[in-house]
Parts: C-alpha cells; structure tokens; sequence
C-alpha cells in the first residue's frame, strides 16, 4: 500500500506549513463501487469509494449526477492518482482547492491604487518621457477598469484625475478643486485587479488603450506605446502576485490602415525643402528675428536627420564646420520636453542620453557644406547660450516645442502653394527627418549606415521605410523594358 504526506499548499515552505499533523496523507489504494439506492427523498443515489481502507461516500438527486462524480473518481483511480485518505478527493482535486484558497488570500488592489503603487516603484529609475508614457498607458487603461457604478465622471476627467495622482509627489496631497470628485469617486469604484480575469473587462481595457476618446483608432504608435505601458505594469503585477498571467497575452489589435510606415505625401523634395527654409526666415522678423534664429534648426532635421530634442541639446562643442567641405556633428544628448510634473529636476526639459544608446555614447553624423555654411551663418549672427547650445529661446532659455511648432506652421503657408498648405506635405518639423533618411537610402546608403546615422535600428529602418526607398514608377517601368527587352 502507497501512503505518503503532502503539504496542503503545494511549494509551501515548511515555516509557512501550519502543522505536519495537518498534512493530509495520500494512498493509492483505492477502491470505488457502483451507485446504488438509499431511502432519502432529497438524494437517494450514494456513490461508495474506498480510501487506503477507509470508506467514503456521497448522495446526489439524480442518477446522472452520481455517475458523473463516479466517473471522476474512476477516471483518476484508472490514472494512479493518489487520494487523500481522510476528504477521499483525489490529489488535483485537493490541490485545486489549495490554490483556490490562496487566490482568494492574495491582495486585490483596486486599478486606482495599483497605479499609484506602481509608479511610485519606476519612477525614480525612469526618464521624464517614460514616466509619462506609462502614466498615459496606466490613465488609458483606468476608462476600462470603471465598472458600472452610478455617478461615473467624465472620461477625460478621469484621464486626468489618474495622471495627477501617479505622481509619487502628489501621493499627501489634496487633488486639484476640479480632479476632487473624480479622484473621490475613483478611490470608491474604480475595480480590482481581479476584475481582468473577467473577458468583458479585458475586452473593455484593450479598446480603451486601442481607441481615442471620440472612438476613433488611435495611432499605430500610440497604440504601440500605451500596450507597451500596460504590459509592464502587468509585469510588475504578477511579480507581487496580484495576477498570475498578463489579461492582454495574445489579445491583438484588430487590423487597421493604421501604420508606422513613413508617408511618401509627407516627403519634400529640394526645392521645397529649401522654400520652407526661406520662409523660416521670414517669420516673425520684427520680433527679435523669431524665425532667422531657427533656419538652422530646421536645417539639421532636414540635412542631418537629427530629432529636434537632439538639435535642442546641440552644443558649439559638438560641433566641427571647417570652412569648406562636409562637417561633423557628434549628438551627445537629448533635452525632451516632458513638463515640470514628470522631471526629477521641476523644468519642462528633460536630459538624457541619446534615445536607444548606452548612457554616454555619442553619435557622429556627417553633414553636407549646405548645412555646414546655415550653421557657421546662424553662430556669426546669434552666437550661443550662455551653456554653448546653438538654439536657445529668445530669452537664452531651452528652446520649447510649442516655439518652433508656431514657427513651422507660419512658415507653410509663405512656402507652399494653396493646394499644399492643406496637404500632409512636411505637415510636422520630424517630416523633414524622415525626408533625410529617405534620401540617404534612395542615394544607395547601405541600411546599417543610415540607421547609424539617424540613431535607429536596422529592422525600423526597413519597416518605416520600405515603401518610400524606390517609389519612382518610371524608373521601375524602364527597369521592366530592358529586362524584358522592349526598349
């Protein structure tokens, strides 16, 4: 006969083992009868089974139903599974239970608590750009962990209300007069992380991080960027044992024209590039030469390929421009603008190293004489902040986004025709990056060195770029004639 002792917590340490005595004893030797007859009114089919001598038994109000528990018992009997001598339940049955009980022990964290608890872990190892990306993907997810409960708030109230709370700094604080009943409301009836084991919730998250508020799909990279967020809060999740598996695995996006492909109709070719930088000189010039001070700027995205958080941290030291010939800029570091709320420092600028390298790599790209000769022009006229940066603010401050935004959406309108101010036609300033890159690859650069020189990887390179690279149909066309002969 096979007896032995197992621990009522399957992987419990001793220490946490209430009492050996308590270990229940498990046996092979089993036995089950057929169903029989008892005389009850509520339950008069009894099952008899046989536990290392140790009779058991249990009564059902059907004759199915007994057969069916019979058939359990017989079926893990016929498999040489133990039994538990003193319940008579087979061991996966008991083991089950186990861990059905210690479900229902662990911490259950309702999504507006574990959203705090989990930025305050990664925020003092996170960059300000991070910290916000996963407090947008943490505030997304909340509009899908709402529930049904009466006196729900608005949607972007809650958006809102989230992104103020996560910052560890806000955790003593009183909410802003106009996030109060929202976080009130949040605190009270935002659902537990238990509540992602129901299909509906999770169906509800994945489209809250898939759509925008007015139900339209979101971008492919915002997508991107949101799923990534939830993903690793999950991560964090299992690892404290809320969950025992990420709701979202193998969920997918639904397909959607949605793409991070480059847009051939965002593309300038040389003269327009150059007209636009033109017309950034025009802007704003009775006002301390708004836009003359940032002709550069846009230079290095346009001939350099340069991000504009990299051309804002762009130092004179950075910098090689010999008098005539091709020049060097060698990047060091970024300066994204993030908001006071999300920098360790409390200005709206980030630093940080350059965007997927090591800390304390650089990144020489060379560049041709047309933007050698806008630089060597803008240091003669504007000279350098009192830090070596080329492109300061008026003020001598860190350059804003929202600064050459203005600039750039002024000098569209001086540059472009009519039917093109409308257009996606170099829309944003990062289109005149993707402008460089596409002409270094249609100039037969191999991948490895453009992805190089712009700071990405290989496979991005011809994931975003593979449909712009050779997009001429008339040179394809002669490329068919002489092959097949006809010209």
């Amino acid at each position: 006969m096979n007896h032995r002792k197992t621990s009522a917590v399957p992987g419990a340490r001793e220490s946490e083992r209430p009492d050996a005595a308590e270990e229940p004893t498990l046996s092979t030797a089993v036995r089950v009868w057929k169903v029989s007859r008892i005389s009850s009114k509520s339950a008069p089919h009894q099952i008899r089974w046989k536990v290392a001598g140790k009779v058991h038994h249990a009564t059902f109000a059907t004759s199915a139903l007994a057969e069916s528990r019979r058939s359990e018992l017989w079926r893990a009997m016929r498999k040489g599974e133990a039994f538990d001598v003193e319940t008579g339940v087979p061991e996966s049955e008991l083991r089950a239970a186990a861990e059905k009980a210690k479900a229902n022990t662990r911490p259950d964290p309702s999504w507006w608590d574990f959203a705090r608890e989990y930025m305050g872990v990664r925020w003092r190892t996170a960059a300000a750009k991070t910290r916000e990306g996963l407090a947008d993907s943490l505030a997304t997810a909340a509009l899908g962990m709402m529930g049904e409960s009466p006196g729900a708030p608005e949607l972007e109230d809650v958006r809102r209300a989230v992104r103020w709370a996560v910052v560890p700094n806000h955790k003593d604080e009183e909410p802003p007069q106009e996030l109060e009943k929202t976080c009130a409301w949040l605190s009270a009836h935002a659902l537990p992380l238990s509540a992602l084991g129901e299909p509906r919730v999770v169906r509800d998250v994945h489209y809250r991080l898939s759509f925008r508020l007015d139900d339209k799909p979101a971008a492919a990279d915002t997508y991107r960027r949101r799923r990534r967020g939830f993903n690793t809060a999950m991560e964090y999740a299992i690892q404290e044992g809320y969950l025992d598996a990420n709701p979202l695995a193998g969920v997918k996006r639904p397909a959607s024209p949605g793409s991070d492909r480059v847009d051939r109709r965002v593309l300038v070719n040389e003269t327009q590039g150059r007209q636009l930088l033109i017309a950034v000189s025009y802007v704003g010039s009775v006002h301390r030469n708004r836009g003359r001070r940032l002709v550069a700027f846009f230079g290095c995205i346009l001939y350099a390929a340069m991000r504009p958080a990299e051309v804002v941290g762009l130092r004179f030291a950075d910098c090689h421009l010999p008098e005539t010939g091709w020049g060097t800029l060698t990047l060091r570091e970024t300066r994204p603008i993030s908001g006071k709320r999300w920098t360790d420092s409390g200005e709206r600028h980030d630093r940080r190293g350059l965007k997927s390298r090591e800390p304390g790599a650089d990144r020489p790209v060379p560049i041709p004489p047309v933007l050698v000769a806008m630089l060597r022009a803008h240091l003669k006229e504007f000279g350098t902040a009192k830090d070596g940066r080329l492109f300061p603010n008026e003020r001598g401050d860190l350059l804003g986004t929202s600064s050459y935004w203005r600039v750039w959406q002024e000098a569209r309108p001086l540059a472009l025709p009519p039917d093109k101010v409308d257009s996606p036609l170099a829309r944003k300033p990062y289109h005149l990056r993707a402008t460089c890159i596409t002409n270094w690859l249609r100039a037969g650069l191999p991948v490895a060195e453009v992805a190089r020189r712009a700071g990405n990887s290989p496979e991005v390179i011809h994931r975003r770029y593979a449909g712009v690279i050779d997009d001429s149909e008339e040179e394809n066309n002669k490329k068919i004639e002489k092959t097949m002969g006809w010209g």
